[in-house]
């Protein structure tokens, strides 16, 4: 009688918790990156907002490590429920898979995603004394004694060494590559200029830029950033370096559609919050526009970014 009576109260406690309305706690939103890095502060500013809306707190989790994978794979394999999300990168769901031996999850099959959250162009920095004064010269540095130069990156697969595997492999060079447990630790080392250069989301390299404790040379983008107007571009100097690193949610395979919609509906909000907007355009970046917010449209925008990167991404890194 008294094992009857515990199995009926646990199947009323899980019956009354479905009853509830979504999310009625918490919800855990894993970055696949370390702190500080520019996957973390914007998922940091569009959480804080998103948690606005649903009336939920979203506490952030660092769960970094071998360049978004782990953290990644760790949400792919936690219950549907909506409780764990994925703060996620191009890095981790479309270089990661392809550069890092033994990812365990498919960037395809094992999410639900709920939609974009930002797009931000790289800049190409180096240290504040390389020698080199502009991209010509940067680019005549590179062909010329490579071997020689460090780059740095935050860790394999990540969006600052997929970044670079793309700008080194448009010029022909092979850098002395050094990998690291995220954006930070590397852009120490160029701050203390034991690296030479990185490639990075202009998300994270904005202070140091302004500050002049690093050399810009040139941003990825169409256009020069209204943030750093007098960096140009890399068409501008002759260099074919055009990209665009995003940031995106997702939900672990088989999360319910009425929680994935919800969650897509509260980040729309979100997007449209003015602070949200400027807070992301004055890191140099910004939120997508209307027509890309759909669940649908970013599942499909995911589709072809993994089938424009592969090729590329498997001929640079020698895969």
């Amino acid at each position: 009688m008294r094992m009857m009576m515990a199995a009926l109260a646990a199947m009323f406690s899980v019956a009354s918790a479905q009853a509830q309305p979504y999310p009625s706690r918490p919800i855990t939103v894993v970055v696949p990156f370390p702190a500080g890095g520019p996957s973390d502060v914007v998922a940091r500013i569009v959480a804080e907002q998103m948690g606005k809306v649903l009336g939920q707190s979203l506490v952030i989790e660092n769960v970094g490590g071998a360049g978004g994978s782990i953290g990644s794979a760790r949400v792919a394999a936690v219950a549907p429920d909506g409780y764990t999300l994925l703060a996620a990168s191009m890095g981790s769901h479309v270089a990661a898979p392809i550069l890092v031996a033994g990812a365990r999850y498919d960037p395809l099959r094992d999410f639900e995603p709920i939609g974009l959250t930002a797009h931000a162009p790289v800049v190409i920095v180096a240290r504040k004394d390389f020698p080199a004064k502009d991209l010509t010269e940067f680019v005549a540095s590179l062909k010329q004694k490579s071997g020689d130069i460090k780059q740095g990156h935050g860790g394999v697969g990540a969006s600052s060494h997929m970044a670079c595997l793309l700008f080194t492999a448009e010029l022909g060079v092979h850098p002395n590559t050094i990998a690291y447990r995220g954006t930070g630790p590397a852009m120490n080392d160029l701050l203390g200029g034991h690296i030479d250069f990185l490639c990075e989301q202009a998300v994270s390299v904005i202070g140091q830029i302004t500050s002049g404790a690093v050399k810009a040379y040139a941003v990825s983008g169409d256009r020069r950033l209204v943030t750093l107007p007098e960096v140009p571009t890399a068409a501008e100097a002759g260099v074919n370096y055009r990209m665009s690193v995003w940031a995106a949610m997702f939900a672990p395979r088989r999360t319910p559609p009425d929680i994935v919609k919800k969650l897509n509906a509260a980040l729309d909000q979100a997007l449209d919050d003015p602070s949200v907007q400027k807070r992301v355009g004055d890191l140099g970046g910004t939120v997508p526009a209307k027509g890309e917010r759909s669940a649908e449209a970013f599942a499909a925008y995911l589709k072809a970014e993994v089938a424009r990167w592969s090729p590329i991404l498997k001929a640079a890194s020698g895969n």
